[in-house]
């Protein structure tokens, strides 16, 4: 490709809404062009970037032994009210009407549509198991875009359902992706964790998410560096820090805290540790009242305690239900003394504490020296309801975990037959009986990784790009392209040669000067520079530099075509 037949559009200036390195450079770097709120154009160079990554994800589907298919955008009203989901799946949906004053939506996801297929076109335990895969663009109106592809409202997905018999076979093939994921992932060269997930508003019972890893990321992941153990930590199990409740050694009192509501502050005015301290949380489900008890330095952990029997719907207390049944205002509450219509949760960590110090249901004063079973009773629920912390025993027993930040680039789920069952999708197994189809469902941001690949990736130059995803694998910059003509005609034959070689080659070819063309080359992540100049050529060669390394080199003109070859 030669410079003066593409179309570059890099910007020196970083836009005002931009917030990521990412999204910062994607604009800079001429790679997407925002149209509005959440929504971008994807310009030459991007789409290149795009594309490779759509190959490697397609390539590995097909290998994975997946069909590929492709459903429209815009699904009816009809087959989501089937599934419950029309009203259940929140404003992220965008809902339509056409000219007759149907209802439609413009696809997040597409288990509606492709679950209708199945029930109308397998019919034979003989078809299963069968896993159809799309590459498509998918809108969520999210509340808030941001980040540029990070969180747009438009985006790119590559989203398959598997079908199946039984769950011993949806396993097998689960397993398959599994694996088909963490090949693309290797093979787009990203340090990328799969972790055990919650399978929110998707829904089934098992899931794994595929996270690249940054600082950047919005999702919190624990793992253990003695196994294989990885969960996100909406999800990771949190295991009790002691083995048991030791004898108390204190009497309970009250303790003056005026102004101390926070355990942090409450635990430096008494000079002990805020391990020492339990905080109570105030939560609303239905009609019921419930106080969660954490260790101080512990954070409560919302997917966990919405997945306890009976406060699925949870919410916070206002300070009016606070003091309505505590007769105390936020900041001084605690289990204490509390009536019969609120429900004690305490952590695992909480229950095995003596000699603890908590609000005292009385505006500024604490308890110190508080006792379970001595003081107030035994918890009426103990849990898991924290989020883990660096250095918490893992679940599996193998070591400790360490946390770290993840940007979320794939899910599989194991939707067993939460769809098939609700739209009716059966099939005759080899005794006629009818049966429901168990089901999986396997999602890629493929526009996403582009955004999370440069998080990983970046200088203050500009994108690094992992070999794979680099939008040319080399550029030539030669010095004084339109005032030497042997500067010209070997730059042009590299090319050429390049080219035949099968190399992903960009030939800057618009007479700018040297600065220009290396900050720009460096800006997008072009992974390879060859810089040809009269003097060089002169003594036989060529400056070589890769993108990640601070030096050149010189390369004999005669093997450079080998050399890069062997580079990609």
């Amino acid at each position: 490709m030669r410079a003066s037949k593409f179309f570059f559009n890099t910007q020196k200036e970083a836009p005002n809404e931009a917030e990521l390195q990412s999204h910062i450079l994607m604009v800079r770097a001429g790679l997407i062009k925002r149209l509005g709120s959440g929504l971008y154009s994807w310009m030459p160079l991007g789409l290149r970037v795009l594309r490779k990554v759509e190959a490697i994800v397609r390539e590995e589907m097909n290998k994975a032994g997946a069909l590929e298919l492709l459903m429209p955008a815009v699904q009816p009203k009809e087959l989501w009210e089937e599934t419950g989901r029309w009203a259940v799946f929140g404003p992220q949906m965008l809902k339509i009407q056409d000219r007759h004053e149907r209802d439609f939506c413009f696809g997040p996801t597409h288990e509606e549509v492709i679950t209708d297929i199945a029930r109308k076109e397998i019919r034979s335990y003989k078809q299963l198991p069968l896993n159809f895969y799309q590459i498509q663009t998918k809108f969520r109106d999210e509340i808030r875009p941001r980040f540029g592809v990070m969180r747009a409202r438009e985006f790119m997905m590559k989203d398959a359902y598997s079908f199946h018999t039984d769950f011993a076979s949806l396993e097998q093939t689960y397993q398959t992706m599994y694996q088909a994921y963490s090949n693309v992932f290797t093979r787009l060269g990203l340090k990328f964790r799969a972790v055990k997930a919650d399978t929110g508003a998707i829904g089934g019972d098992g899931s794994h998410e595929f996270h690249v890893l940054a600082d950047s990321g919005e999702d919190g992941l624990a793992y253990c560096e003695n196994s294989d153990f990885a969960a996100n930590v909406e999800l990771a199990e949190a295991l009790a820090i002691g083995n048991s409740r030791v004898a108390s050694s204190e009497v309970m009192q009250e303790v003056d805290t005026p102004k101390q509501t926070a355990c942090e502050d409450v635990a430096k005015l008494l000079g002990i540790s805020v391990r020492c301290t339990v905080k109570a949380i105030a939560l609303v489900a239905g009609e019921k009242f419930y106080l969660a008890l954490l260790r101080g330095d512990h954070n409560l952990n919302e997917v966990k305690v919405g997945k306890l029997a009976g406060i699925a719907d949870f919410r916070f207390a206002t300070e009016e239900e606070i003091r309505a049944h505590l007769n105390c205002p936020p900041g001084f509450i605690g289990p204490v003394g509390v009536g019969a219509n609120v429900t004690v949760i305490a952590d695992r960590t909480v229950a095995l504490m003596s000699d603890f110090v908590c609000g005292a249901n009385k505006p500024k004063f604490h308890l110190r020296g508080v006792n379970f079973g001595r003081d107030l009773p035994e918890p009426s629920l103990v849990a898991d309801i924290r989020n883990v912390v660096d250095g918490d025993a893992s679940p599996d027993g193998k070591g400790t975990l360490a946390l770290c930040r993840g940007i979320e680039v794939g899910h599989i789920f194991q939707l067993r037959t939460k769809y098939s069952e609700a739209m009716s999708a059966t099939y005759l197994d080899e005794n006629g009986q009818t049966k429901v189809m168990e089901m999986g469902c396997y999602g890629i941001g493929v526009s996403r990784i582009v955004g999370a690949a440069i998080e990983q990736g970046n200088d203050d130059k500009g994108i690094i790009f992992p070999a794979s995803m680099a939008p040319f694998a080399v550029v030539i910059c030669p010095i004084g392209y339109d005032k030497s003509e042997a500067v010209k005609s070997t730059a042009n034959q590299l090319h050429d040669d390049l080219v035949a070689a099968g190399v992903d080659v960009l030939l800057d070819d618009r007479g700018e000067r040297p600065g220009v063309m290396f900050a720009e080359a460096d800006l997008m992540g072009i992974s390879h520079r060859l810089v040809i100049g009269e003097r060089g050529l002169a003594e036989g060669n060529v400056e070589y530099k890769a993108r990640t390394e601070a030096d050149a080199k010189l390369v004999p003109f005669a093997t450079v075509v080998e050399f890069l070859q062997k580079l990609s």
